[in-house]
């Protein structure tokens, strides 16, 4: 194949420039569509794909517990099986878009391992600070000071404001997507669409389909809950246009939430991967939570008000008569 060809194709594998961050694209992105090419020559489907990220961060994350010698190395090891399961994360994303065998249930599961990752992640740091306390506080923090319920509840809380950030962050990248690319370049979905299927699937028959629908469902009302004037936006939209949406408003609303996309890419992965990374080298695994709880929660907060902000601009400019088709 030229190189010609093979950079076409690269291009076809990314969601979009727009979404993509730099450490992605120098990194992550030509990892992933190598791993991409030789899992379709091997004939190794997407979900695959996602299922083996899911063992090498679960097992990297495990890693991370070991904070005394001689294992320190266990660390270093940790860190590089959770960078090679993030490669696969990669891979499975550009692996679909290259053979297009998307599904619903492979968006879930590329969710869910994220997921997986960070719970081992935050179990192995915890326990941690309680068994080695060898960080500032770790002394606090071990067993027997009766301080053990600080660092839970620090994880717990952390843990709780990951998930919001996550959601949050995946939901703006998508709407971005779907004005920048359409319904086929996104992923954006309606709790309204999915209680439709839900409700014509039956417990007896499509058990598993169902109950990651009721999962996926309640995930996506939670995304719109916090978004009601994102919601108001897609309302009059969908009232005023259908899906013949002008492109002089796509091009509008790209241009408002470019900025933003920066704020996604942050909150995802790269960014507080990088944080955890930098509190287990130096020994001090409790700022890593504290790093999610202060500035992750700040940099979301900034980027749901200004998000909400031109989202109502927009729904009056619309009743205003500005865009027609």
């Amino acid at each position: 194949m030229a190189i010609k060809d093979l950079r076409n194709e690269y291009k076809q594998s990314l969601k979009s420039l727009d979404t993509e961050e730099t450490i992605d694209l120098w990194f992550y992105r030509p990892l992933g569509f190598a791993w991409a090419k030789l899992f379709s020559k091997l004939g190794i489907t997407p979900n695959a794909v996602t299922i083996a990220s899911i063992f090498l961060g679960v097992a990297g994350g495990i890693l991370l517990y070991f904070g005394a010698k001689p294992y320190i190395w266990l660390n270093y090891l940790g860190i590089f099986l959770i960078i090679w399961a993030n490669t696969y994360d990669s891979a499975d994303g550009q692996l679909a878009r290259l053979t297009h065998q998307y599904s619903r249930i492979g968006r879930i599961l590329d969710g869910l391992s994220g997921d997986l990752w960070f719970f081992a992640i935050y179990f192995s740091l915890v326990f941690r600070e309680l068994q080695f306390g060898d960080s500032i506080l770790g002394d606090y923090f071990c067993y027997g000071h009766g301080h053990n319920w600080m660092i839970w509840s620090l994880a717990v809380f952390a843990g709780l404001c990951h998930a919001k950030q996550a959601a949050s962050a995946d939901y703006y990248r998508q709407f971005h997507l779907f004005f920048l690319k359409g319904e086929e370049g996104s992923e954006l979905d309606s709790s309204e669409q999915i209680t439709e299927q839900y409700k014509q699937l039956s417990w007896s028959k499509n058990f598993m389909k169902k109950l990651t629908l009721a999962f996926y469902r309640n995930y996506t009302r939670q995304q719109e809950a916090f978004t009601p004037s994102l919601q108001n936006l897609r309302r009059e939209l969908k009232s005023r246009f259908g899906s013949a949406i002008p492109q002089q408003f796509r091009d509008d609303f790209r241009q408002k939430s470019l900025p933003l996309m920066k704020y996604t890419n942050m909150l995802s992965f790269n960014t507080r991967i990088i944080a955890m990374f930098i509190s287990v080298i130096v020994k001090a695994p409790w700022l890593y939570f504290v790093f999610e709880v202060v500035v992750l929660n700040a940099m979301m907060a900034y980027m749901m008000i200004t998000h909400e902000r031109f989202c109502k601009n927009f729904v009056k400019q619309l009743q205003d008569g500005k865009y027609q088709q």
